[in-house]
């Protein structure tokens, strides 16, 4: 089996991007992002989808995180896209339910090079520490468009902020890992009536 690498770089007069992916790691993560709360938010990505990441990013935080956290979400798309290859033998849909606490959120994911973000996140606050999680939309829609990957997020349930954002990274982290994986019944098909995604 041909190795599911990529490493990718945007450079914008805006931010500077690198990343490197492996989807057949063990969930080895190094970020320097100058974003702590979406460094471990990443870092949700990797341990639970067993994915190995490196991302480095030089934004224009002096401004805001608007920028960085939306162009480390292309890139991550970008990165996407290339490894995966042909998308031969994947199972193509992942989904998956991640609690913690009181918080519950489902994430469904198909890769099937149609982007379109679907996403139904009631936070209860707007930030965390000093992160804006609106920008977390801005994440997934750059990823979605890049990756060209339908995504159904939502969160069921939850109170604290924190909890309900980390659950769907989590739970991201999870259904890529399904989605990604290879099915030794598929092998050397594609994963569609269509013939190709």
């Amino acid at each position: 089996m041909a190795e599911r690498k990529a490493a990718v770089e945007r450079n914008t007069l805006e931010t500077q991007v690198k990343v490197s992916i492996n989807l057949d790691g063990t969930g080895q993560a190094r970020f320097d992002i100058g974003v702590p709360f979406l460094e471990h938010m990443l870092d949700q990505i990797a341990r639970h989808g067993l994915i190995d990441l490196d991302i480095q990013c030089k934004g224009d935080l002096h401004i805001d995180d608007h920028h960085t956290v939306e162009d480390v979400g292309i890139t991550l798309g970008q990165a996407f896209a290339q490894a995966i290859g042909d998308k031969k033998g994947i199972y193509r849909y992942g989904h998956a339910y991640v609690p913690l606490d009181e918080a519950l959120s489902r994430v469904v994911i198909d890769f099937s090079g149609r982007p379109g973000l679907h996403w139904h996140v009631p936070f209860t606050r707007a930030v965390v520490g000093n992160f804006d999680v609106d920008l977390f939309i801005e994440f997934f829609q750059g990823f979605v468009n890049h990756a060209q990957v339908t995504l159904h997020v939502d969160n069921l349930r939850g109170i604290n902020t924190h909890h309900q954002i980390e659950t769907v990274f989590k739970a991201f982290g999870r259904a890529l890992r399904m989605a990604v994986s290879h099915d030794e019944r598929m092998a050397g098909q594609m994963p569609s009536t269509k013939g190709c995604l």
